[in-house]
């Protein structure tokens, strides 16, 4: 079955990004290395990618405005605005519970979660992540866009495996049954 997977980037004290939304911190130790740590092999792992519109912009804006670098996956974008649609993109204004449920039904490869902290939040309340890969970066910004909101309930978790590079650590856990 297919599994719904949280794989993404906090700095050391909780935060996804500095308040204005940029990311420009997430380099490692030295922002120069080209070691994409387990980041290959997860993109690999997967055929849907599920983010909110501020992510979606974000990519499409300043981190990669001239090509969709999700092209190869079926890629949902969770927002009110009335966009349109293509082959590869469908924008949706869904109950987010529901998608997962329909796309968990259907055959095919695990389906990410990649942001922002609303959509990650919202499916943890629903305790619908099955695994957890955070990369923890070494750096404190102090504060920022938090990663969970101090309101989540309890869960419990089994770590499954660790990761170091460029000062990186990956941590990835399942929920535990």
């Amino acid at each position: 079955m297919r599994r719904v997977v949280l794989y993404i980037a906090m700095s050391l004290d909780g935060f996804i990004a500095e308040e204005d939304g940029s990311v420009d911190w997430l380099g490692g130790e030295d922002p120069a290395s080209t070691d994409m740590g387990s980041y290959p092999e997860f993109i690999e792992s997967v055929d849907t990618v599920i983010l909110g519109w501020k992510t979606y912009y974000q990519i499409v804006t300043e981190l990669s405005p001239d090509s969709w670098v999700y092209a190869d996956k079926q890629s949902y974008v969770m927002t009110h605005r009335e966009m349109e649609s293509s082959n590869n993109i469908t924008f949706t204004g869904s109950d987010i519970g529901e998608l997962i449920s329909s796309l968990k039904a259907k055959d095919g490869k695990d389906i990410w979660i990649c942001g922002g902290a609303g959509i990650v939040n919202q499916l943890i309340a629903l305790d619908l992540i099955d695994r957890f890969t955070v990369s923890v970066i070494p750096m404190l910004l102090g504060g920022g866009i938090r990663l969970f909101d101090s309101g989540i309930s309890e869960k419990n978790l089994r770590l499954v495996s660790t990761k170091s590079y460029n000062g990186i650590t990956d941590l990835v856990y399942e929920r535990r049954s």
